[in-house]
């Protein structure tokens, strides 16, 4: 359930920065001075991967790991369910280190509200290196 409402969460602030990146990215509660500026890094040159808001990314990695965590696909028994939740995760992550490198070192600024989508990326992979491994059976017991 935990991861559920995780993914919810991402997916909830996710959506919340795809409306403000096509109507208004003021509109973000962010304090927009010294190295706090949600604008400067959602509107930079880098809030853009291979030509997609990175929004829209975001919007569809939360909207993905919404649909693998919820009750209904986490109690299929199917392990490849498993195995793809993992890997999304994982590679969620790296994304994630990309994105905050190019916060830090590129733009110089940092989004509150991107810091949240990053924390719960973080959370999420964290979870779910602890309970895949015993979900597929990898752990044994060396009794």
């Amino acid at each position: 359930m935990t991861t559920f409402l995780l993914s919810l969460t991402g997916l909830g602030l996710s959506t919340y920065m795809t409306i403000a990146h096509f109507t208004m990215p003021t509109i973000l509660a962010c304090s927009g001075t010294g190295e706090l500026s949600c604008t400067k890094v959602t509107t930079s040159p880098e809030s853009y991967a291979l030509g997609i808001p990175v929004v829209i990314l975001g919007l569809g990695y939360f909207t993905v790991m919404s649909i693998l965590n919820s009750p209904l696909v986490w109690r299929r028994p199917e392990r490849w369910l498993a195995i793809f939740r993992l890997t999304l995760s994982v590679v969620g992550m790296i994304f994630v280190l990309w994105l905050v490198a190019a916060e830090i070192l590129i733009i110089g600024h940092v989004c509150l509200w991107c810091t949240g989508v990053h924390l719960d990326t973080l959370a999420l992979l964290i979870i779910l290196t602890r309970v895949t491994p015993a979900q597929l059976g990898w752990l044994q017991s060396f009794d």
